[in-house]
């Protein structure tokens, strides 16, 4: 029986060369929400009859995205490696923008706590539609799964 989600997901730790409480905090947040709902489907693992679910590594090499999609026994689909540069304003306003808010959480009024927030959402969903558009013919997934997805490739570039 078809299911086509990511039942595991890991980050490449040497990838990630620093993290406050705050991000810590949105990569288990996004780590959850992804396990707990997403539509994960590798389009040729998929039609090769490994109908999921899928574990899935991510890490930035070479200054591209892995994804490195397993079956849930751990055995190697495939991977896939897309491009980032068109990633990296987002990625650089996400990550201001998140500073902004973490910041303003602490000594904000509601009002620019909510203004900011909405920038922060407005940044993410635009990032997470350029996700599932490079994703296109490789991977079929939907919008919510493609933002969380964003928020751990963001994750992955912290330089610290």
């Amino acid at each position: 029986m078809a299911d086509p989600r990511i039942s595991h997901i890991d980050l490449d730790d040497a990838t990630i060369l620093w993290r406050n409480a705050d991000i810590e905090q949105e990569r288990q947040i996004a780590m959850f929400d992804l396990i707990e709902d997403n539509l994960f489907k590798p389009v040729r693992s998929f039609e090769a009859g490994h109908e999921g679910p899928y574990r899935l590594h991510l890490s930035v090499k070479d200054g591209r995205l892995s994804l490195e999609i397993a079956d849930e026994g751990g055995v190697e689909l495939e991977t896939l490696v897309l491009g980032l540069a068109r990633f990296r304003r987002p990625i650089r306003e996400y990550f201001a923008i998140c500073e902004s808010y973490y910041q303003a959480v602490r000594k904000a009024t509601p009002q620019e706590i909510e203004t900011i927030d909405m920038a922060r959402r407005g940044i993410h969903n635009e990032a997470a539609e350029m996700l599932v558009e490079r994703l296109d013919g490789k991977v079929e997934t939907d919008f919510p799964t493609a933002r969380r997805l964003f928020t751990l490739i963001c994750v992955l570039h912290i330089r610290g």
